[in-house]
Formats: structure tokens, sequence, C-alpha cells
């Protein structure tokens, strides 16, 4: 199993609430390696437990789980016993 860092997230519109996460991007750790994928590549992954993802903010790593909405499945982070949107913090990924 690989340990995938969430660097940056593509969302457009970036602030419409109804509109989820489209592509994540980050680097496979211990590799380097650069990779991305759709949001239900990255939930199928979690769900089939063949990759971790985590987002690493102030030096906290926070873990990625899946999440079955209304609209499909979504990912998002959890710690300290809530539900967060970290990812909404990370900076928009390059076209």
């Amino acid at each position: 199993m690989a340990d995938r860092e969430v660097r940056c997230i593509k969302k457009q519109p970036r602030n419409n609430a109804y509109e989820g996460i489209e592509r994540l991007e980050g680097v496979s750790h211990p590799s380097g390696a650069g990779w991305w994928g759709t949001r239900q590549q990255v939930a199928d992954a979690i769900k089939n437990k063949t990759d971790r993802f985590f987002t690493l903010i102030g030096g906290k790593r926070t873990y990625l789980h899946w999440r079955r909405g209304a609209r499909g499945d979504y990912v998002q982070t959890y710690a300290n016993k809530l539900w967060n949107d970290n990812l909404l913090s990370l900076d928009e990924c390059p076209a």
C-alpha cells in the first residue's frame, strides 16, 4: 500500500459548495514520484485499501477517508474526531 500526499486539488468553480473536487494531485512517499487521480479513483483506492492518501498542513498528517454522498462517492479528511475540509485549504492544481 502506497502513502500518497495530496498537495493540490482541481475544483471549479472553486467556491461553489455544490460542486465537488474533480482531481487530486501530489507525491508518493517515500519515492517522491508524482501522481494524480480523479475524486472517484482516489475514493476507490481508499475503499479497496490499495493506497492511503493524506494532507500535510502545518506539519500535521491527516488521512483522507471515502464517504458516500447524494452525488456519489467523495473524499474528506478526518482529524480530532471531526470531519473537516483540509482539502479545500490546498492550492488549486495547475491545468
